[in-house]
């Protein structure tokens, strides 16, 4: 049957142009002149009834702006069987026809389980900053977050190479290493790590032995949050400190 009216909802950690495709959505809905209803809080606001009508109009002034302006939040409700039927019978209720979920990977598989549970048509938009869903070269926020890193690691490396330091910068990557690797290639860090290869901890001193050898007097090592070379970056700091006292951490 012709979808009359689709739900747009954002889902999981924020991201940037979250907002910018909340606007392609509603405005594409308005050229084909389909309804389009907001979902507030993702998932929870879906248990929850939580709509609102959009429409062209609706969405004027937020393309720029960070964030989503119809909110994200995590529910555990919509884990269960319950929760999910719940979720439906609001859409139904709502007379929605179809999903566009934007959100990362927690989001897709909710939206994987919902569309097989109750044959409900539903489109995904990948808005991660770790950029770790396959199908797509670039998630919605994934370039602006190597741009802000970049940026920030440039400010950190005047300082270390003021006052002879080594820097550990830890950066978001659970489960992949996308924005470590990028970043550091970007800023020119000495060290990589992330959490698909495990470098070992004296592989690091071996590189940063060769650094101080080569008359570099600050260094900057990137290290992902997954990255299973320390339990966390205050674990290397300490061994580093302890291994190699010509660094001032």
């Amino acid at each position: 049957c012709k979808i009359k009216k689709i739900g747009v909802m954002t889902s999981g950690g924020d991201s940037p142009g979250m907002n910018a495709a909340i606007r392609s959505v509603v405005r594409t809905c308005a050229f084909y002149k389909i309804e389009c209803a907001g979902i507030y809080r993702g998932y929870e606001g879906m248990i929850e009834g939580d709509f609102v009508e959009l429409n062209a109009r609706s969405v004027k002034g937020i393309i720029n702006k960070g964030g989503t302006f119809l909110k994200s939040a995590r529910s555990e409700e919509f884990r269960t069987k319950e929760g999910r039927q719940k979720a439906y019978k609001a859409l139904k209720s709502a007379n929605i026809d179809a999903l566009v979920v934007v959100g990362g990977d927690g989001s897709f598989t909710g939206a994987l389980i919902f569309n097989q549970e109750f044959n409900f048509p539903v489109m995904g938009i990948p808005g991660t900053i770790d950029n770790d869903i396959a199908g797509t070269s670039h998630t919605l926020g994934y370039d602006t977050t190597l741009n802000t890193v970049v940026d920030v690691i440039d400010k950190i490396r005047d300082t270390a190479s003021s006052h002879n330091r080594l820097f550990f910068i830890e950066v978001m990557g659970r489960d992949v290493g996308h924005i470590a690797l990028n970043v550091g290639v970007g800023a020119g860090a000495e060290e990589i790590l992330i959490p698909e290869e495990d470098l070992g901890l004296e592989r690091l001193l071996e590189s940063l032995r060769r650094s101080k050898q080569s008359g570099k007097s600050s260094s900057i090592v990137i290290v992902a949050e997954g990255d299973k070379t320390g339990k966390n970056v205050f674990e290397l700091k300490d061994y580093v400190n302890e291994h190699l006292p010509e660094y001032e951490v």
